[in-house]
This record gives structure tokens, C-alpha cells and sequence, in this order.
């Protein structure tokens, strides 16, 4: 499918076990995912975006995950549930996290996409929370480049 065409809406689920390999696993789905259908321009952002999310699900759970991929209406939401119902520390300026050796994921996913956001939510019988954002696209092309500053 040429990129020029805005794909029909689809979503894609993906349960993570807690293990730190799992992390790769679901960016080289992600990356198929994309490409399969056509945006192959929003990779590298989602890639990192979703990085940073499972990452975090985890890392700072000892349960499962689920990477949610879903596009709609030019709009790709990437979201990860993790076992933690606890909301996400607020994310600092990256200006303050130059120095530091951990902090900087959810910074990064605000400075990458064009919003964020978490809500609580119970799956696999397990309280929890899904941290999502999404990267509008204008035809299945990217947004214009945001300025990595906060």
C-alpha cells in the first residue's frame, strides 16, 4: 500500500511476559506492524515510543504486559498495560536529565508524540494502568518533527 493512502482503521495486542527480552520482541513487532500496513514513516518514532513503554512495564512490574497498537482516523495510539496501578512518576525536562542514569523514557515519549496520557485499568484479572500516546499522521506520513525540547 502506498504511503500516500490513510489506512483502514486496525488494532493489534501483544501479551509481554515479565521478562527484559520481551522488550525487543515487541519493537520487532511493532516494526512489522507498520510496515505491513503502509507506515513505514512513523517506525522510528513508534519503536522508540514503544521501547520506552514496555521498558517500563517491565521493569517496574514483576507481572505481565500487553503492548496495544491501534490506528485510526491518522492517528497511531501505542499504549502499554503493565500489573502497577500506580499513576507514572511525572516526567522531568529533558534538559534536567542529561545527567541521569534513569528517568528519561517517559520524557522522551512526551517529547516524541503529540500526546500522552495513563488511565487505571484491570486486566488478566490484575489491577493495573495503560500508558498510551499517539503520533498523528497526515496521510500516513509523520507529523513534522518535534523539537526535543519540554
Amino acid at each position: 500500500m502506498p504511503e500516500t493512502e490513510v489506512p483502514a482503521p486496525w488494532e493489534y495486542s501483544l501479551s509481554i511476559p515479565n521478562d527484559p527480552r520481551a522488550v525487543t520482541g515487541s519493537r520487532r513487532t511493532l516494526r512489522l506492524i507498520l510496515t505491513v500496513h503502509g507506515l513505514i514513516g512513523l517506525v522510528d518514532t513508534a519503536e522508540l515510543i514503544a521501547t520506552e513503554l514496555v521498558s517500563n512495564a517491565v521493569r517496574h512490574t514483576d507481572g505481565p504486559a500487553d503492548l496495544r497498537v491501534r490506528w485510526a482516523a491518522g492517528v497511531l495510539r501505542i499504549g502499554a498495560w503493565d500489573a502497577d496501578p500506580e499513576p507514572p512518576p511525572p516526567s522531568r525536562p529533558l534538559d534536567q536529565l542529561a545527567e541521569s542514569e534513569d528517568g528519561r523514557g517517559l520524557a522522551l515519549v512526551r517529547a516524541c508524540s503529540d500526546q500522552w496520557g495513563w488511565q487505571p485499568l484491570a486486566r488478566h484479572g490484575k489491577r493495573g494502568k495503560y500508558v498510551w500516546c499517539e503520533l498523528v499522521a497526515v496521510s500516513g506520513l509523520p507529523s513534522a518533527p518535534r523539537p526535543l525540547t519540554a
